[in-house]
């Protein structure tokens, strides 16, 4: 069943299975981090402290579209795995094809809807009229591009399901590259400003899709030729059921946000600055936590799909541990060295805003480091939910999890102390890991007792 350019993780040692896997993500979502940083500082430095700014006061409506759009194909992965894991090749290719026309649908309905809503999004996050040109042609153009990147996440998972993290390291490292040339030539030599980043964060994800399509068409498991892009309601069915909850829950974790923001956007482009620098070190906090998600859910995907109970078990132990290592590790190096690293995004231009929005970034990124191994816990149970076909538990988590940010950013508001909303992520990181650890433990209980069961 295996091809070179797969990974059968249904036997082997889950340790070294899920690192070997996970440490090509690490590297390609460093480099993913890197772009992003990179992209920020270029536009922080390069265009100044309100564009900054700008960029942070409407960041989560990025992720409130690629997260609800991805979160498609994140669960159509997961039929992928399970399918591959049970040795179903057949069935694995026409998953693939019926995947892939039902992506592109995703694709262009989330464009339309997200571009004609885009006013509205701005209006409820009270963006500041200084910050709105800029904010609102950003948004245009990445949500324009949103076909790129669906493309980028549809093909990259498809390659994971069946054990490949190589080649989506490979594709991340040269659209990094690409994206942080081309950030540069826009901003410091065309002088294209804002635009000129989102444009080039737009082609960098047409080619890391592109080079993860040609791998797929090279692995024997999932090339499919074009009359198997077909139209088939019972897979469609059962693939939304899958994708739907994992869409709906990044839609609300991203709602949270969204509200939180409107509460940061209430003070002033220095601290909405500092959040902004804040939040894009928040992605280099994440960077492990989201490897070993991918490899949770393609490891518990396969080994589910084979009906290989104890492994699933003792898998998910061992991911649990490991995580929390990490976690610890992660969340130390960025309190030691958190405020150098705000530094980067932070123009001098204006030294008392410069040191308003340096403070500012500095305590949220302590905050958040210090709840590291709870949001590395998230990642590794939300994930197992996923593999074994249950994703509805993350979106309960991400409910309750939006209340606990609204919670927080209430508070924020009424008595007018900005830094409580620092504690907004953390505390939904908490919520949203109560809810799936229990309901993974509630599920094993179930699973182990179980003789027999329906294969995916």
């Amino acid at each position: 069943m295996n091809s070179s350019a797969t990974k059968n993780m249904t036997a082997g040692d889950p340790v070294k299975l899920m690192l070997s896997f996970s440490l090509p993500l690490v590297a390609g979502n460093v480099c993913q981090q890197l772009y992003t940083v990179t992209d920020t500082a270029i536009v922080g430095q390069g265009v100044g402290l309100e564009a900054l700014a700008a960029l942070g006061c409407v960041d989560w409506l990025g992720f409130l579209l690629f997260g609800t759009a991805q979160g498609f194909t994140q669960g159509f992965s997961i039929r992928m795995a399970q399918q591959y894991g049970a040795g179903n090749i057949k069935g694995l290719k026409k998953t693939v094809g019926v995947s892939a026309l039902l992506a592109l649908a995703v694709a262009v309905i989330a464009t339309v809807v997200s571009l004609l809503a885009l006013p509205l999004f701005l209006r409820i996050l009270n963006v500041p009229d200084n910050l709105y040109d800029m904010a609102n042609l950003y948004m245009t153009i990445l949500y324009a591009g949103v076909i790129f990147a669906l493309y980028n996440n549809y093909c990259a998972s498809a390659l994971r399901a069946v054990g490949n993290s190589r080649t989506p390291l490979v594709a991340m490292i040269v659209s990094s590259v690409t994206n942080i040339v081309l950030d540069s030539l826009a901003v410091f030599v065309l002088k294209w400003g804002i635009a000129g980043a989102a444009y080039a964060t737009v082609f960098s994800q047409f080619v890391g899709g592109t080079i993860c399509l040609v791998k797929m068409r090279r692995t024997p498991e999932l090339c499919i030729t074009k009359d198997q892009i077909v139209h088939d309601p019972s897979i469609e069915k059962h693939l939304l059921t899958l994708g739907a909850p994992v869409s709906i829950q990044n839609a609300i974790i991203s709602l949270g946000g969204v509200l939180v923001l409107r509460v940061v956007n209430s003070f002033g482009t220095a601290f909405i600055a500092g959040y902004t620098a804040g939040g894009k070190l928040y992605g280099i906090l994440e960077i492990a936590a989201l490897s070993y998600s991918f490899a949770v859910t393609t490891y518990i995907g396969q080994n589910y799909g084979a009906g290989l109970k104890d492994r699933v078990q003792d898998g998910m132990k061992k991911a649990a541990v490991m995580s929390l290592i990490t976690a610890v590790i992660v969340g130390g190096v960025m309190l030691l060295f958190g405020r150098q690293f705000t530094a980067v995004f932070i123009s001098a231009e204006n030294a008392a805003m410069a040191k308003e929005a340096g403070d500012a970034a500095y305590f949220y990124i302590a905050v958040m480091a210090a709840f590291m191994p709870v949001l590395y816990l998230l990642y590794v149970y939300r994930s197992a939910l996923q593999g074994v076909g249950k994703p509805v538990f993350g979106l309960v988590g991400a409910f309750l999890s939006m209340g606990a940010r609204l919670v927080c950013a209430f508070i924020a508001g009424r008595v007018g102390n900005g830094l409580i909303l620092f504690t907004a992520e953390p505390a939904a990181w908490t919520v949203g890991a109560l809810v799936v650890f229990i309901a993974w433990r509630a599920f094993m209980k179930k699973y182990l007792a179980e003789d027999t069961r329906e294969t995916a």
